[in-house]
């Protein structure tokens, strides 16, 4: 990890932090439609898996494992969509998005699929101590 670590402003932007894992930084996206994490590694420059080392990749591996039995265990999740894309915002960052038939998007993917609703700045606090709690 460095010190030199800085959240792409989009991500900051479009997110809240949740908490700090080993490696990452843990997001929640602020659209209500999703029940939808991010994992941001606090490396800098990074914007690709490749540009891990071998012991960084097992770390973010594992948070991913972690975040997604989180995931997993929320109710009405029936499906999880797992994803760096990195088209739009460079910076490495691992989408965890909880799925189900029905919600805003399915079954196609949720970037593109209408606006974000946002959480009341309130709401998007209590959801992210949900988050943490549920974390661990």
């Amino acid at each position: 990890m460095s010190a030199a670590f800085e959240l792409d402003p989009r991500l900051a932007a479009d997110s809240v932090f949740v908490a700090d894992g080993p490696l990452s930084q843990v997001r929640l996206m602020d659209d209500t439609r999703f029940a939808w994490l991010l994992l941001v590694p606090r490396v800098a420059g990074v914007t690709e898996w490749i540009d891990l080392d071998g012991n960084q990749q097992r770390l973010l591996l594992a948070e991913i494992n972690r975040a997604s039995q989180v995931l997993r265990a929320t109710p009405g999740i029936a499906k999880l969509n797992i994803g760096a894309l990195g088209n739009i915002v460079s910076q490495l960052h691992v989408h965890l998005v909880g799925r189900h038939p029905g919600d805003a998007a399915w079954p196609c993917p949720v970037w593109g699929s209408g606006s974000a609703v946002r959480h009341a700045p309130d709401a998007l606090q209590a959801a992210a101590a949900h988050w943490r709690s549920r974390l661990g």
